[in-house]
């Protein structure tokens, strides 16, 4: 039987606001070592920070996060710094699990900064988005493989990650990661990430007759650089892939990216 480290639940839903064209918070509840914190940011959204006071992730470790985006309502959610997955003693993994439900005519900007990966870390992650008609969804997730300037290499790894977002009952999009073994000889490898060690995907989401995603695309294929690709993978839904040798660099094309997709400036947690 293995130790519990840390347990960690929060549940959340945002709804309209007393104005038109804002949002508010409708439920709150949170236990263990997941707090979540509102910091004023734009009216026309809610944003809500939340905080692993566990200091990082590590085997036995589980942590769930449930939200709804009630109609109307916009929730702009990202963590308060990058996500640590350390060393796992024992083998079993950390959970985490994410559950989004995103209304007809609301919009969720899910925008957590990096998960850093560390030797011998093991993850078991998830998160599923459900939206329901015109739903609008902005999703980044990014991976570091270690800290390069820290020296660090990754030689073991068990990695399984997934993201799935669907609309209306239908898988949208659906993608699983299983890393195991030494990540930094894989990331080494051309046809990954060619000794990349900073990964990101982002998501854009719109109802498949908006023009929204395909305007996006020509905005920002121009300004991307060689290890990034972006593309319009069925009406309404686009993707971007990117590839950079360390966190620090890919923030570099990252953070303009997301900040025109969402339609403003980025949460102040990334800028600190």
């Amino acid at each position: 039987m293995t130790a519990q480290r840390a347990r960690g639940t929060l549940w959340l839903a945002a709804k309209p606001g007393p104005a038109a064209g804002t949002s508010a918070l409708a439920d709150l509840r949170h236990s263990g070592c997941l707090k979540a914190l509102f910091p004023r940011g734009p009216q026309d959204r809610l944003s809500a920070v939340f905080v692993n006071t566990s200091g990082g992730i590590t085997g036995g470790d589980d942590l769930r996060i449930e939200a709804t985006v009630m109609s109307g309502a916009r929730l702009s959610l990202t963590s308060q710094a990058a996500e640590r997955i350390y060393r796992s003693s024992h083998g079993a993994p950390g959970m985490v699990r994410t559950q989004i439900s995103v209304e007809h005519g609301a919009r969720l900007d899910w925008l957590p900064q990096e998960t850093i990966l560390y030797d011998r870390a093991s993850l078991d992650r998830s998160l599923r988005i459900d939206l329901q008609g015109d739903a609008v969804c902005l999703l980044v997730e990014t991976l570091v493989f270690g800290r390069r300037a820290m020296g660090e290499s990754v030689d073991r790894i068990n990695l399984s990650d997934r993201i799935a977002v669907w609309r209306d009952g239908a898988p949208l999009f659906v993608e699983r990661t299983h890393l195991a073994g030494n990540a930094s000889r894989h990331l080494a490898r051309r046809a990954i990430a060619t000794g990349g060690i900073a990964v990101a995907t982002v998501l854009f989401a719109t109802a498949p007759d908006k023009p929204d995603a395909g305007r996006h695309l020509e905005k920002l294929r121009p300004a991307l650089p060689q290890q990034a690709g972006i593309s319009i993978i069925r009406p309404g839904l686009l993707l971007l892939r990117m590839v950079a040798p360390d966190s620090f660099i890919l923030r570099q094309t990252l953070l303009p990216v997301l900040a025109q997709l969402n339609d403003g400036p980025l949460p102040r947690t990334w800028m600190i």
